[in-house]
């Protein structure tokens, strides 16, 4: 029980309301629209005494609830939206009464929003403020002269209704706003469930648009929709004990428990389903009242053109048994959904293609009267799904769509495990479902690439199937592309096609950016698993198109690189050249100079350069891939950690990394250096100055510069907040990754001086890095080591395995 509810049942006054609230609040038996409407009840009642008891001997005045208090929607911690209304006539007493209201509300610690105003002063303010007329719309007569009460809603409804061809643009920009503002409701993983698009604004904003008579927004599914979000700002409230909108993730286990749910996920999912419901009706409606204005602004002088009479909309042909009519795709007169079961997907596909939304009342009338498919597909099925996936940024209006009226999970029932589906990464911008769809876009753009876009599409769509499944969403979600692809009609050829993208869609990102390209074994299993050059350059695509689709962090120039040169090694490899053995480089000049400058110097030298490459053969990307920073150092212990501390000290990212022992010429000595060549970006600011960068070095490799405490200040500076739990580090020996060396991944959370850890953990092991590559995927860190021993060769299986537990033991700590 918190503060505020032992003080409400301590003093509940004469009417016995702050214990009673209590009770209500407490009790488990009644929860949802019963509790809210019981106790938008209770408390009618309690202000309603009250207004009686200090009302008394005053005429004209009246005390209405508006907002949602006005609607009933009072969740536990909800503010009490009040207008107490008066005739004007008596201002110092209305003024006195008002006190005798607000001081009980606020004395048992309840929020509150209140007005004193009279009909016309209520009526201007709406005027002059939005908001303020929208809350009026809902205005609820509770107590004192109830024509007056009565008056003033006609007259606000009244106006509401005169002015709407003003005040529905306002009302579109205003959520638009907040929409640009707030994110949508149905892809946030803390999400603000009434102010994100898709929440409680926005239904009460189709709420308005309905009573503007004006346009009207789709009622199946809103409702329920509605009351969902409501159900879970109920939970909410008495979870924390705060008047919070937003569904933070350290509360989603308890909120779900309150609503007796499975787990966190399953109640984002409902969250995610109703939004989704709102935010759709929210497009139908704004497009309906867009096409009624435009068609009020035109009609008079058509009118007076063609001397009255009403003309008729203009059909444009698209597709059989599709047309456009005022900016809208419908179906043709003679169209027979009940006949043509490729309706659906034809429909889809020329508005997508013509950029046109689908009309609400043709994807109703397909829901409810199409045909299913044959099982396989008709050929031209296939061909209008693949025509719809390949139209670009349209496609995702248009099966959203279908997606709500049921469209897609009849065509694809293995969509219905995806849809709504979270993801609890930071890296992914979208649920599940969106994703491959935003996939599908992506792949779009890149059709001109490869040879068949077709597979390139479905693929797309399909790529994370997997993830409704348990298991790896990979090996699963190829077992459903199989079965998808032979249902929609490819032949056996494609379906295996189909299915090896599925299956291995991670395979080139993974291994470029966490394994050495230079070793033969990389390239190998890499051409092994692809099989042809045909299914490589598809692979290749998907691979570009499914990171971009993911979000910002997920693909860069830098990882493009990546991929890109290990696509023209394996090319190589399935064209019939072998890799061969991997040489040591030839130190170039300024190697060479490094390392004799070092060894002389008895220290480090190091030296940075900028790096740009080409993103494709027609342009040239401005976008830094990074700066090379080559460091040559004087052969001797703890260097790896070393550069790495200093590296974190002044906020340095390790994109890449090479260590390695290089020899002297001859005419120089017969002694070595070891040669570190890295890739290093700036986490923010401008990159600090070499000298600095060896000064501290210099420190660090005496000893006399403490990297761990300096980064133990900087994390001590910055107060931990309360949040979601970061799983636990995760290190693993991949097996056959490499015949030189073994390879150790380590998976943690990224954060300031992770690799200088890592490296003193290697350190202390006793082993050697001959080279490393490091991922960094939003909050999530994918590193790769090859380590070998003293002489040069891989560790025995014993000794591999105990590096990998005693490294993430060292990580745990």
């Amino acid at each position: 029980m918190t503060g505020t509810d032992e003080r409400m049942a301590e003093d509940s006054g004469p009417s016995g309301y702050a214990a009673a609230r209590l009770r209500l609040l407490t009790e488990g038996a009644r929860s949802g629209p019963p509790r809210r409407a019981a106790l938008a009840e209770l408390t009618d009642d309690w202000l309603g005494g009250l207004f009686t008891a200090a009302a008394e001997g005053i005429k004209g005045a009246s005390l209405v609830a508006v907002g949602g208090y006005g609607r009933g929607e009072l969740s536990p911690r909800s503010d009490l939206d009040l207008l107490l209304l008066h005739d004007g006539s008596d201002p110092k007493a209305v003024a006195a009464l008002a006190d005798r209201l607000w001081y009980p509300v606020w004395d048992l610690g309840l929020a509150l929003d209140h007005s004193v105003r009279t009909p016309a002063e209520a009526r201007r303010t709406a005027g002059e403020d939005l908001k303020v007329h929208l809350g009026l719309l809902d205005a609820r007569h509770l107590a004192g002269d109830l024509g007056l009460t009565a008056g003033l809603r006609t007259a606000v409804l009244a106006d509401w209704r005169n002015q709407a061809p003003k005040r529905l643009p306002e009302l579109q920009e205003l959520c638009t706003e907040r929409a640009e503002r707030q994110g949508e409701l149905q892809y946030l993983l803390e999400p603000d469930l009434k102010e994100a698009r898709g929440g409680l604004r926005d239904a009460t904003a189709l709420r308005a648009v309905a009573a503007s008579w004006l346009a009207d927004a789709p009622r199946e599914g809103l409702a329920d929709a509605r009351r969902r979000l409501l159900d879970v700002r109920d939970a909410l409230h008495l979870a924390t004990g705060r008047a919070t909108d937003r569904l933070a993730l350290q509360e989603q286990d308890q909120v779900a428990a309150e609503l007796e749910l499975l787990d966190a996920d399953t109640l984002l999912r409902q969250v995610y389903e109703a939004a989704r419901v709102i935010s759709y009706a929210s497009d139908v409606t704004w497009r309906e009242v867009g096409r009624v204005l435009r068609a009020r602004a035109v009609r008079p002088r058509l009118r007076a053109m063609l001397g009255g009479g009403k003309p008729l909309a203009e059909r444009s042909p698209l597709a059989e048994g599709v047309v456009e009519q005022e900016g809208e795709v419908v179906l043709a007169r003679a169209a027979r959904p009940e006949r043509d079961p490729v309706l659906p997907l034809r429909a889809a596909a020329a508005a997508a293609q013509a950029g046109l939304p689908l009309s609400l009342h043709a994807v109703r009338r397909m829901a409810a009267t199409a045909r299913p498919l044959p099982t396989p597909w008709p050929a031209e099925a296939r061909e209008q799904l693949v025509t719809l996936l390949g139209s670009g940024r349209p496609t995702v209006d248009v099966w959203e769509a279908l997606e709500a009226e049921g469209l897609i999970s009849r065509l694809l029932p293995d969509w219905e495990r995806v849809r709504c589906r979270p993801q609890r990464n930071a890296v992914h911008v979208w649920t599940v479902d969106r994703h491959l769809i935003e996939t599908a876009v992506r792949a779009s753009e890149l059709t001109r690439r490869v040879s068949r876009p077709d597979l390139l599409l479905v693929a797309a769509l399909l790529h994370d199937i997997g993830k409704g499944w348990p298991g790896d969403h990979s090996v699963a979600g190829g077992i459903i592309a199989k079965d998808v692809a032979a249902r929609i009609g490819f032949d056996r050829a494609d379906v295996e096609v189909l299915c090896a993208l599925v299956r291995h869609h991670l395979l080139l990102i993974e291994t470029a950016t966490r394994r050495d390209l230079d070793d033969p074994a990389t390239v190998r299993s890499v051409a092994e698993a692809v099989g042809s050059q045909s299914t490589l350059e598809l692979l290749h695509a998907l691979t570009e198109a499914d990171a971009l689709a993911t979000g910002p962090a997920a693909w860069s120039s830098w990882r493009g690189s990546l991929v890109t040169d290990l696509v023209r090694r394996v090319s190589a490899v399935l064209a019939g050249d072998a890799p061969d053995e991997p040489e040591p480089a030839a130190p170039t000049a300024e190697h060479e100079r490094l390392a004799i400058e070092a060894y002389r110097t008895g220290g480090p030298v190091l030296a940075l350069r900028a790096q740009t490459e080409p993103v494709s053969d027609e342009e040239v990307s401005g976008e830094p891939l990074g700066v090379e920073l080559v460091i040559a150092v004087p052969d001797q212990p703890a260097v790896l950690p070393a550069v790495a501390g200093v590296l974190a000290v002044h906020r340095l990212t390790v994109r890449t990394a090479e260590l390695r022992t290089l020899g002297l010429p001859d005419d120089v000595d017969d002694g070595s250096v070891l040669l570190l060549n890295w890739r290093v970006a700036a986490e923010y600011g401008s990159l600090p100055q070499a000298t600095r960068l060896r000064a501290d070095l210099v420190r660090a490799l005496d000893g006399t510069l403490d990297i761990a405490g300096r980064l133990a200040e900087r994390d001590a500076a910055y107060p931990r907040r309360r949040g979601w739990v970061a799983p636990p580090p995760r290190v693993t020996v991949a097996p056959a990754a490499s015949h030189h060396a073994t390879v150790i991944e380590v998976r943690a959370q990224d954060a300031p001086g992770l690799l200088y850890r890592i490296g003193m953990a290697l350190e202390k092991a006793a082993v050697r890095v001959r080279s490393m590559h490091v991922s960094t995927l939003g909050s999530n860190a994918v590193d790769a080591f090859y380590v070998t021993t003293g002489t040069g060769a891989p560790l025995p299986a014993e000794d591999a395995g105990t590096l990998a537990r005693v490294l993430e033991e060292a990580l745990r700590a």
